[in-house]
């Protein structure tokens, strides 16, 4: 009751009380949005930022991510180095998570209009800031595509900066080490307003040209003892295994260090956390087992939910209906469009046909919660697609097979990728390749066949028209 009021009356101050517990519970305090206090000397931190078609996919990786740290013991404070207009309840979430939210001003990026510059990587350069949490000895600086296979607290014995080459001439910025320093810091914003060259515009391309002689270090092997290097190292490549290298042999057999970290350089629209990646790339199901281990569905299930109970009434309603989908004694009378659309019946049927069973595939497509489970995604997917279909099947009562033949042949593939018994990639990919010439025969004879069909619905449907004009003809005369 007090609690009501007291919110009622000064609205700003339960922002007041989410930061201040958010540095209670890590034991800190703010100083310019910065906390300055730290249970320990080591940090794993990563960015968070706004201003990308994608944010809160970005944030739901950085909650699984951070933790799936959690549940490794990790012997380190979580960061999350966020710009200031990330939402408020998404810090609130992120602290209850078991990480410090460090608020940050966005770093205005100087190579946003060189050419092909990808504006999803305008704030990347808030990555600088890690070099700014000098409450800390040693930093791991993460991406959000990480999956930890296990912990990595012995990267805290790395030197000053240190990262993985997954290309053989440039390292990557997925993961490295570095230690704090305010000089450092100094230095990178100095040369940004300089203009140091930067062949990407983003945190990669920096980062690499300030650490240019990285590939000439020596490898990073912790000392048994504990103690921590001083200088550059590469680290070994297990500490960043890209995942296309797991679709060679379809197992990880990296010899060179710990195969401890995953990484997902790839293109934006098949990261781990979107449901149709599998079975494309299987190793999506790593990732939600994390997911399902650490935040879980929670947010995407109401919603899912709703689209289930709406496919299934539809497809009900669509079977239940008074003519049955398999009655095709004549085709069926489509005269009135004529009349109501104001234009030829075969100009109609060419374009609403085809263009509503394209509709079916689509739109379902883009309904399916992003971030939602592999298989509950796909299985959401085609329920819906199948439902659109019945309906399209009622209203034009085409043959089910003509319409229906892609909705089979997107189950086959699933199948096929996602068969658990493949030898190696290769293996694989000739696979889905047969799968692919074996079915597009039957694609195509689906085709033709609802062409066909139309084509004779609309010659159907000039005979009806002409024997009606000569009936009212007769009548006139």
């Amino acid at each position: 009751m007090m609690n009501g009021v007291f919110a009622g009356k000064h609205p700003f101050m339960w922002l007041v009380c989410v930061l201040f517990l958010c540095g209670y519970r890590n034991g800190s305090t703010t100083k310019g949005g910065v906390f300055a206090e730290s249970f320990s000397k080591h940090a794993y931190a990563t960015m968070l930022y706004m201003g990308t078609p994608r944010d809160y996919e970005f944030y739901i990786a950085v909650r699984v991510m951070m933790r799936s740290l959690v549940n490794l013991k990790v012997n380190a404070d979580l960061v999350i180095i966020a710009s200031k207009d990330v939402p408020l309840d998404w810090g609130k979430t992120l602290c209850e998570d078991g990480a410090r939210v460090v608020y940050v001003d966005n770093i205005d990026n100087p190579y946003k209009n060189q050419t092909d510059f990808d504006k999803r990587f305008a704030l990347s350069l808030n990555k600088l800031y890690a070099w700014s949490l000098v409450e800390y000895e040693r930093v791991v600086m993460l991406d959000a595509d990480n999956i930890f296979l296990q912990k990595t607290d012995e990267l805290f014995q790395c030197g000053q900066f240190c990262a993985a080459f997954i290309n053989p001439c440039i390292f990557h910025t997925g993961l490295f080490v570095l230690q704090p320093s305010e000089e450092v810091f100094k230095d990178m914003l100095h040369e940004l307003a300089a203009g140091l060259k930067n062949d990407d515009g983003a945190d990669q391309g920096f980062v690499a040209a300030h650490f240019n002689d990285l590939l000439d270090r020596p490898m990073f092997h912790p000392p048994s003892n504990g103690s921590k290097l001083n200088g550059f190292y590469r680290l070994p490549l297990g500490y960043q295994m890209d995942a296309s290298y797991y679709y060679l042999e379809l197992k990880w057999d990296i010899p060179c260090g710990q195969n401890s970290v995953i990484t997902f350089p790839s293109a934006l629209w098949v990261k781990p956390w979107y449901w149709w990646a599998w079975p494309v790339l299987p190793l999506g199901l790593s990732w939600h087992k994390q997911r399902m281990e650490t935040i879980g569905y929670d947010d995407e299930m109401p919603l899912a939910l709703a689209q289930s109970m709406f496919y299934l009434i539809t497809v009900v309603l669509a079977i239940f209906t008074r003519h049955s989908f398999n009655s095709q004694a004549s085709p069926p009378k489509f005269c009135c469009l004529k009349s109501v659309l104001g234009c030829s019946i075969s100009a109609v049927l060419r374009k609403l046909v085809p263009f509503s069973v394209a509709a079916s595939y689509l739109i379902p497509f883009f309904l399916v919660p992003k971030t939602i489970h592999p298989i509950m995604g796909w299985g959401l997917y085609l329920l819906g697609s199948m439902s659109f279909l019945l309906v399209i099947i009622k209203i034009f009562h085409i043959p089910v097979l003509a319409v229906t033949v892609i909705w089979i042949e997107v189950f086959g593939a699933l199948l096929v990728m996602a068969f658990p018994l493949y030898n190696n990639g290769i293996v694989r990919a000739l696979s889905v390749a047969a799968y692919a010439f074996f079915a597009a025969p039957f694609l195509w004879r689906s085709l033709v066949k609802l062409m066909a069909y139309l084509e004779t619905c609309i010659e159907h449907d000039s005979l009806l028209s002409r024997s009606d004009q000569k009936q009212s003809l007769v009548k006139l005369s």
